[in-house]
């Protein structure tokens, strides 16, 4: 099988360094430019599946990806971005000021258990929802089948931990750009390998993708 875990693109939350969550901001004119290079680029990919979150921002960056395929698409609540409680709307410099602590542990050494927030999930609560919905969205897939999953950018993060077998405290050590593309292989789910991570070749040069101090 083979799974194509996307990121949604830019919003003007994300380009401002405001934390989003589960706050339903939609696609940038930036984002939507994102999301159709990154169709453009799958254009000849045959695609067997595409599932996304119901967010406006991914739930449009999957239309744009898939074009004329967009009737396959369907949604997964599990698959939100993690809830940043009190947080939602605030800016990063804000959050700083008002949570130092917390702010600082969850930016660089996150244990499972701690919120993204005051009143927030953690991402063992988000790999908890997430990592069910990844598993539904890649059930009975064949050899030569392929799914499109577009996400979020802590929801991507909690899957591909769990596959690369990586701690929570670890969630950090990669990025996830905004439309971005995992590409992942394998015959089963227990044997897949990471054949691309974070790959915003579409969007950006190597090693310029654009990163955002907010999700």
């Amino acid at each position: 099988m083979n799974i194509l875990l996307a990121r949604h693109g830019e919003t003007p939350w994300n380009k401002d360094g405001r934390y989003q969550g589960h706050t339903d901001i939609p696609l940038s004119e930036v984002g939507e430019g994102q999301a159709k290079a990154l169709g453009a680029r799958l254009a000849d990919v045959p695609i067997t599946r595409a599932v996304a979150s119901p967010l406006k921002r991914a739930h449009r960056t999957a239309e744009l990806i898939l074009g004329a395929r967009a009737a396959m698409l369907t949604f997964d609540g599990r698959l939100k971005e993690i809830s940043h409680g009190d947080w939602e709307g605030k800016l990063t410099t804000e959050i700083e000021q008002s949570h130092p602590e917390l702010f600082r542990q969850y930016k660089t050494a996150p244990t499972p258990d701690l919120p993204a927030g005051p009143n927030a999930e953690s991402f063992q609560q988000v790999t908890d929802r997430a990592w069910p919905a990844f598993l539904e969205a890649t059930k009975g897939l064949g050899a030569n089948d392929t799914v499109l999953i577009v996400a979020h950018d802590a929801v991507n993060r909690a899957i591909l931990c769990r596959i690369l077998g990586l701690p929570i405290n670890r969630v950090w050590s990669f990025r996830q750009a905004p439309a971005t593309l995992n590409a992942l292989s394998g015959p089963t789910v227990e044997t897949l390998q990471i054949v691309r991570l974070n790959d915003a070749d579409h969007v950006a040069p190597l090693l310029k993708e654009t990163v955002h101090k907010a999700v």
